[in-house]
């Protein structure tokens, strides 16, 4: 198939996270086994959705791995001109759900494989799911490909980066927190213990601990912003106004730069519930309390600008820079396994989760050219 078939096929997948990704993990295999190509399935625990890995040539050492998440993020609720999960061509631009993130790497890739007939080291496809949720399926991968491939020189992680070379991105530590307090009327303030406004002095803190993050981080860090990020993005709790309310939630999430540790950050949040705001709210009503649990956790990509991946990248791309990206991926998965990883793929994250999501003809014609630069060299 031609890389538009393949992509065509591949948007009609409706593969949000909160899905599972089996039916189109059931086409890629299905197309690799008839190319020949034995593939091996890593299942979630309950076997709703899957990680796949494939390898095209001889197992042999100093391979490259190209990565690719097969999830995407929910439509609902965006202004879409055309069917989300129909791809439609409007002038040089294909429209859909997936086009550039991340679905256009993937199909180039694997458009490409009946050309990869006389590789001389092997080129390892690694497919997985929940990257839009916390990079949550990557991890069990990782180890499997860390145990049973050969040494690869390489992985290549196919966000959209229009096709440029980049060697760092932030980490992310998604956080809820549950506040449990004690009802009474609202006029009675010293008989109850509020979790809403515990909540807004624990969103406080964060805030606070986000602004010193912000003050205190060296300029030119090449991220956008070039700190440390504390974010509270959603809130629930209480029941009316004229009720002191018994539970609030919050999620929050730390983007963290290479140099700064998020769990130090959690460690922090928590001594100070245990310390200072736990004690006063059992002093009301015992059974009052705060708990906090991580939902993602995905480390950052280091800057190594002279590593195997960067140069290799740059060689294909026949970039001479590098770039930094300020949103989360599994490229920091795969360097804290002991790969070299960068990231390089054909589309722009401007166009990422939005409404009328595209990609440009242009950008993937630059992907095929980069996947044939990388067949030819390992042939």
């Amino acid at each position: 198939m031609k890389t538009l078939e393949l992509l065509k096929q591949f948007i009609t997948f409706p593969t949000v996270s909160k899905d599972s990704n089996l039916d189109l993990i059931d086409f890629i295999e299905d197309y690799l086994r008839k190319l020949e190509i034995p593939s091996t399935r890593v299942p979630n625990g309950k076997g709703t959705k899957a990680n796949l890995y494939a390898t095209v040539g001889p197992m042999e050492e100093g391979g490259v791995i190209l990565s690719e998440h097969t999830d995407v993020v929910p439509v609902e609720g965006q202004p879409w001109d055309t069917d989300p999960f129909s791809l439609t061509k409007k002038g040089d631009r294909f429209y859909g759900r997936g086009t550039c993130d991340m679905k256009a790497f993937s199909a180039i890739a694997l458009a490409l494989v009946p050309e990869m007939k006389n590789l001389k080291k092997p080129i390892h496809f690694a497919f997985s799911y929940d990257e839009e949720i916390g990079c949550l399926g990557a991890p069990q991968m990782i180890s499997e490909l860390k145990q049973h491939l050969p040494p690869p020189r390489a992985v290549i992680v196919g966000e959209p980066t229009e096709m440029k070379v980049v060697t760092a991105h932030k980490g992310i530590v998604g956080m809820t927190t549950t506040v449990t307090g004690h009802e009474a009327h609202s006029s009675q303030t010293h008989r109850g213990v509020s979790a809403v406004m515990t909540a807004a002095s624990l969103i406080s803190w964060l805030e606070q601990r986000g602004e010193l993050l912000r003050k205190s981080a060296p300029k030119g860090s090449g991220f956008e912003p070039h700190f440390t990020t504390v974010h509270v993005g959603v809130i629930n709790g209480g029941t009316a106004i004229n009720i002191i309310s018994r539970h609030c939630e919050f999620c929050w999430d730390i983007r963290n730069i290479p140099e700064d540790d998020p769990h130090q950050i959690v460690e922090d949040f928590q001594g100070f519930c245990e310390r200072e705001v736990i004690p006063a709210m059992q002093a009301v009503a015992p059974e009052t309390g705060i708990s906090t649990w991580s939902f993602a956790d995905a480390p950052a990509l280091r800057h190594e600008p002279d590593s195997e991946a960067a140069q290799l990248a740059r060689d294909l791309t026949a970039e001479t820079t590098t770039a930094k990206v300020p949103y989360a991926a599994e490229a920091g998965q795969f360097q804290q396994a002991g790969f070299s990883t960068v990231i390089c793929g054909p589309g722009s994250i401007d166009q990422a989760h939005l409404p009328n999501e595209y990609i440009e003809l242009s950008q993937l014609e630059k992907g095929e050219g980069f996947i044939r630069s990388l067949i030819g060299l390992l042939s």
